[in-house]
This record gives C-alpha cells, structure tokens and sequence, in this order.
C-alpha cells in the first residue's frame, strides 16, 4: 500500500510541474510536418503549443490567410501535440493535411515537449520567451485575439501583448 502512495504522490507531483515564470527553457528539437528539425534556440521569442484539436484549429483560424514566413518573423514557432491522435491516423491523414499549411508546425509525437509547457485543452498556450527564459504564459481561446496578439508582437519587437497573462510578482 505504502509502495502505491509513493507512486502516486510522485505520478502527481510530475504532472504538477510545468516551467514557471523566469525558468530557462530546456533545449529541445522538434521536426516540422516535412520532417525538418528545429531546435529552441534564444531567437525564439514566442512559441506557441497546442494541445488539442480545437487549439490547433484556433491557430490556423489567426494565421492561414498569412504570408510564409508569418511565424517566423515573429520569431514564433508553434508546437502541435499529435500524442493524442493514433500515430497510423497521424502519419496517413494529419500530418499529409498539415503539409498544406503556409506555417511551419513542429509536431511534438511524444508529448516530450508540450508536456513540459502544460497547455490546456481547447486552448492556445502562448509561452514568451526572453534569451531562452520564460518571461509570461498566456492562454488563448479565440482566434481574434491570437491574431491581434501576434500583431502586437510584430509591432512592438516583444512578447507584451495586451490581455490575460501571468506575469512574476513585482
């Protein structure tokens, strides 16, 4: 009994963690829906997780209209969690279908990456970041309001978008 408590205190302990506020993000590599590696690196200034369907349509609703390079310049990079999907379904039908978008989408398989970052259901997780340091989370849930926030992360040069966020107490 003992052995099963211990277990399950370090299970929830585990999946309570997720990168706080002001912590270096560790450097992972992903490869895009051509199978091309991008590694993090501190140029990015913005990545963008989503963890379900209904987030990743969210996604696309901001951004199929833009140019190539749309994320890029913005030096954001979105994360697609496909962990919940069956890879035969992923490999035959999704990742051909992502291979239309004009947008890079890093596809995180293994749940390795986007599990570090905890991203709800249904929702857009904005992550920014500053020299590899997390600096705010957001949570998107409309389109329009991820549209407007990448806008203001082209105007200003920085992740500050007006909005919900969860910033580190003065």
């Amino acid at each position: 009994m003992k052995a099963k408590l211990m277990l399950l205190l370090s299970c929830l302990t585990l999946s309570a963690h997720a990168v706080e506020i002001g912590e270096r993000l560790d450097i992972w590599t992903l490869p895009d829906q051509f199978d091309q590696p991008l590694q993090l690196d501190n140029e990015v200034r913005v990545i963008l997780v989503a963890g379900s369907h209904g987030a990743a349509k969210l996604v696309d609703a901001a951004i199929k209209h833009e140019p190539k390079g749309y994320l890029e310049a913005r030096q954001a990079v979105y994360i697609a969690d496909i962990t919940h999907m069956p890879r035969m379904v992923a490999n035959r039908i999704l990742v051909p279908a992502m291979r239309d978008a004009n947008y890079r989408i890093l596809l995180d398989r293994e749940g390795e990456v986007a599990s570090r970052y905890d991203p709800s259901r249904g929702e857009v997780l904005w992550l920014a970041l500053e020299d590899g340091t997390l600096r705010e989370r957001r949570q998107f849930s409309s389109a329009d309001q991820l549209k407007e926030a990448l806008e203001q992360q082209a105007l200003a040069g920085n992740s500050q978008p007006d909005g919900e966020a969860t910033r580190p107490a003065p």
